[in-house]
């Protein structure tokens, strides 16, 4: 793979390497959410979903810690590993707002969520399409907004998210690899080629500053800007 002008070769080692970290702190959770976690993964394979990866997940509570996350918007509950993930790295007294079309995933995530140990609180399912939903969230409102939701309206949710995040709050899409279609010099579904424009959007942005983590299938991540 060339960047600029420097070849780098992806070796066997170096896949290894990938793959160890994106392992790395898969056990850092207590037993109780180490469990709730395997049980959420079940139900998701059960309904056809993929959730993050282990690593994806560590990296999320890893942001949601570091921004000291006490407000935070997910598009896409699924059946609660990513949410679990993020509530984890919350602040104690923090509220996940949790976005999803299908109410019985929802359904599963609360049970995840409370098998893990939070408290009923701690998190708000909303049920609906995402882009009927956002609007009514407050603006500046949220240190970090998960996008894990519909490949086709990625640029909408970041349009979205910086409206509700406070100068400092992070945006985050998954999947942005596409299962390695995203760079992939062959023909590509419409929602592959959305996701190129999605990641030239904020690469390109002035209001964020940017980077792509390669855990899972791919983790853009970017910081609102601003005081």
């Amino acid at each position: 793979m060339v960047h600029g002008d420097r070849r780098v070769e992806i070796t066997g080692n170096r896949q290894t390497s990938w793959a160890f970290a994106d392992a790395y702190g898969v056990e850092s959770a207590d037993s109780a959410a180490n469990a709730a976690l395997s049980w959420a993964h079940d139900r998701a394979l059960e309904a056809g979903l993929r959730a993050v990866s282990d690593g994806t997940g560590a990296a999320l509570r890893l942001l949601a810690a570091a921004t000291d996350a006490k407000a935070v918007a997910e598009i896409g509950t699924g059946t609660g590993v990513s949410g679990i993930h993020l509530l984890l790295g919350m602040r104690p007294d923090g509220v996940l707002t949790t976005v999803d079309l299908e109410p019985e995933r929802q359904q599963f995530a609360r049970q995840a969520f409370r098998a893990a140990g939070f408290a009923g609180n701690r998190a708000r399912f909303i049920p609906g399409r995402a882009l009927d939903v956002l609007p009514r969230l407050a603006d500046g409102g949220y240190d970090l907004v998960f996008c894990d939701g519909d490949r086709m309206e990625c640029l909408d949710y970041l349009g979205e998210a910086l409206r509700l995040l406070r100068p400092g709050g992070l945006v985050c899409f998954e999947g942005v690899f596409a299962d390695g279609r995203t760079v992939d010099s062959s023909a590509q579904p419409a929602e592959v080629l959305r996701l190129r424009e999605l990641l030239r959007t904020v690469r390109d942005s002035g209001a964020l500053l940017p980077t792509l983590l390669p855990v899972g299938d791919g983790l853009l991540c970017a910081v609102k800007r601003g005081h």
